[in-house]
């Protein structure tokens, strides 16, 4: 599409794109102008996504844990000091320079050292004690990281790193809170020479999985998967009642799951949806908080929801990558409707209409390459019949090279074969350091115990009551993903907040669930919402009332993980299938409610005594296990239909 297209409709450019992003995104704050570091970077790049798929296939396996994650580590520490600048505003500055080059070679060998003296590592310097050698290359490889931390991801998870590195230091006589104590000697190995904390869980299954589910992504787009999905979303929605933002919310949800982050998807979606939905009528200020709370619930969307997903399927003993897939179904469906309904009554309060058909992509056309689907649909398949996330997602990546020969126009060359691997390893950089600082902060708890404490002290400020121990952990998770991005959130936040919720006796899967959730949504949570905030520059609106629009719009994020807390029935925990048709069918019909209480319109603006009692019948049906009361909630909704109803015929008459 050339500039004046661009222009004509509204739509971003890519430089203007990349400026978003690099404004709200830290993650994508590169350099674009590296100058005669460039070629170094592209061999870098290209050679650890190649050496992930080469370790992906079933005959080569990964590397011990310690070994794979020291690659995977130290390769992408490497890169960040090349691509990341140490100060917003250097990215626009040619080359790298010379302080850059020696902290990526530092950084690289520091994690490399564990491969060259690995037997020693783990074997008798556990018995004779660790060289001062070691230590000093423990050392520079935990400040390097944290460095790369910061650049790459933001300040505040190298904050609560440092803490917890201090806490380990110098905890020993804090009230209640206290340890045992370490030394430097001490800490340093343990944080880095162990599969406990830098190279512990988070980068274990960053090293396999998410980083071959990343680079999927990056084969979907350089495919035209993506935009697939948009123009899919459209056909099927765009004719109906404010189109145009129902198809962006299905056109994110679909695009979110595959990247896992709020933010970015947010802007690559938005760049367009958010101009269509503004020539569409919809106040910028909501066509900024569709985008964003479509974008931001594609990571609790199956088959992929993010990165996140993975580890907890390696932290929840009960159930399997593909169990979470299938649990994570309905409480997708009770968020999406929420959104869904959002938009509905915003626009049968402001009249917007669907497209006319000539504005729709063709179904004949959608038809035709619905081929491009199957990637996604042989790894939803594969993970479903019990094969490891490793294996579907290599499959994926080769089916989607495969769809992409089909067409001319979607035929990658050798050139974009090496952009791909070589995106494919950029846009993992974020979720690798956050990962391995997030083990900073995980092992130091496991060292200390401070997980038990923490656990402990949230039950000892609930008392008896499970409402107000879901509350303070529910206001935890928000703050902490404030500054956290999702995957380093819900590792901090499974180690430390969900075993308070398991003491009370809440079932282990939805123990996670919930802050799992509360991770995600704080993303679209005000004051900080930095997916609502990105879609208010492409929409041109008030950054904070888009904020507070998108929080309505999401407001199932935040009622939903209550409900299957309480009836874990909604997760299948003890499922009996009639029981669990009923809870969604009762559970949908009260998101509508909500939705609509929300967006202040039903089938007609509200009286001042509606409101609170539709908001009252939304609740009371959402809330499972007592037929009386949601009795009462439907009672209550057919009511204010039919007054609603009466009244708009009475004002159209």
């Amino acid at each position: 599409m050339d500039r004046e297209k661009e222009k004509d409709l509204d739509l971003l450019s890519d430089e203007e794109r990349d400026e978003m992003l690099a404004k709200y995104d830290k993650e994508s704050s590169i350099r674009q102008k590296t100058g005669k570091w460039a070629w170094a970077i592209t061999f870098i790049a290209v050679s650890l996504t190649a050496f992930h798929i080469y370790r992906a296939f079933p005959q080569n396996g990964p590397l011990v844990s310690l070994m794979q994650g020291a690659v995977h580590l130290g390769t992408a520490m490497g890169l960040i000091f090349l691509l990341y600048p140490l100060k917003r505003g250097g990215e626009k500055k040619v080359g790298v320079p010379w302080y850059d080059v020696v902290f990526a070679f530092l950084g690289m060998a520091a994690s490399y050292y564990i491969l060259f003296r690995y037997d020693w590592i783990t074997g008798a310097a556990r018995i004779m004690g660790f060289t001062t050698v070691d230590i000093i290359v423990a050392t520079i490889g935990i400040v390097l990281l944290l460095e790369a931390t910061r650049r790459a991801v933001g300040i505040p998870i190298v904050v609560i790193g440092s803490l917890a590195i201090l806490y380990g230091l110098f905890g020993t006589n804090i009230p209640y809170f206290g340890h045992g104590g370490f030394d430097w000697t001490g800490l340093s190995r343990r944080l880095f020479f162990s599969s406990d904390a830098i190279f512990g869980t988070p980068i274990q299954i960053s090293s396999t999985y998410i980083y071959l589910f990343l680079f999927f992504g990056v084969m979907l787009t350089k495919t035209g998967v993506g935009q697939y999905f948009n123009d899919l979303a459209f056909g099927l929605t765009g004719r109906f009642t404010g189109g145009t933002a129902k198809a962006a919310v299905a056109a994110s949800a679909m695009q979110g799951t595959v990247t896992g982050s709020s933010v970015a998807n947010t802007v690559a979606s938005g760049s367009f949806t958010i101009p269509m939905m503004k020539r569409a009528k919809f106040r910028p200020e909501f066509a900024a908080a569709a985008e964003a709370s479509a974008s931001t619930g594609g990571q609790i969307m199956p088959p992929i929801m993010g990165a996140a997903a993975f580890i907890m399927a390696e932290y929840v003993s009960t159930v399997s990558y593909s169990d979470i897939i299938i649990i994570g179904i309905i409480p997708a469906i009770l968020y999406f409707t929420g959104v869904f309904m959002g938009t509905h009554f915003e626009a049968k309060r402001h009249g917007i209409h669907g497209l006319p058909k000539d504005q729709l992509p063709s179904k004949k056309g959608l038809l035709k390459d619905s081929y491009l689907l199957l990637p996604l649909v042989l790894i939803v398949t594969m993970l479903v019949n019990g094969f490891t996330p490793t294996y579907a997602a290599l499959t994926g990546i080769g089916t989607a090279f495969a769809v992409s020969y089909i067409k001319k126009q979607t035929r990658l060359t050798p050139k974009d074969i090496i952009q791909a691997f070589e995106d494919g390893a950029k846009i993992a950089l974020p979720v690798i350091a956050a990962c391995a600082t997030a083990g900073i902060i995980v092992g130091t708890v496991v060292f200390t115990g401070l997980g038990g404490r923490i656990a402990g002290g949230l039950l000892a400020m609930a008392g008896d009551s499970l409402f107000l121990l879901l509350f303070f952990t529910m206001i935890a998770c928000i703050l902490l993903g404030m500054g956290l991005p999702t995957t380093a959130n819900y590792v901090v936040t499974a180690s430390m907040a969900a075993p308070a919720l398991i003491n009370f006796g809440v079932p282990e899967v939805a123990a996670h669930f919930f802050v799992f959730y509360f991770g995600i949504v704080a993303d679209i949570t005000p004051p900080v919402c930095l997916a609502a905030y990105a879609g208010a520059g492409i929409a041109k609106a008030n950054p904070m009332k888009a904020g507070v629009t998108a929080f309505k719009l999401a407001i199932a994020g935040f009622i939903i993980p209550y409900v299957f807390v309480y009836n874990p029935q909604l997760l299948l925990v003890d499922a009996e299938f009639f029981t669990v048709i009923y809870l969604v069918i009762t559970a949908l019909i009260g998101m509508a409610a909500i939705s609509a209480t929300m967006m202040g319109y039903f089938f007609n603006t509200f009286k001042w005594y509606e409101k609170p009692l539709l908001l009252a019948a939304g609740i009371m049906l959402i809330w499972p296990g007592h037929l009386i009361v949601e009795g009462t909630g439907l009672v209550l909704l057919v009511l204010i239909a039919i007054v609603q109803r009466a009244r708009k015929k009475k004002q159209e008459a």
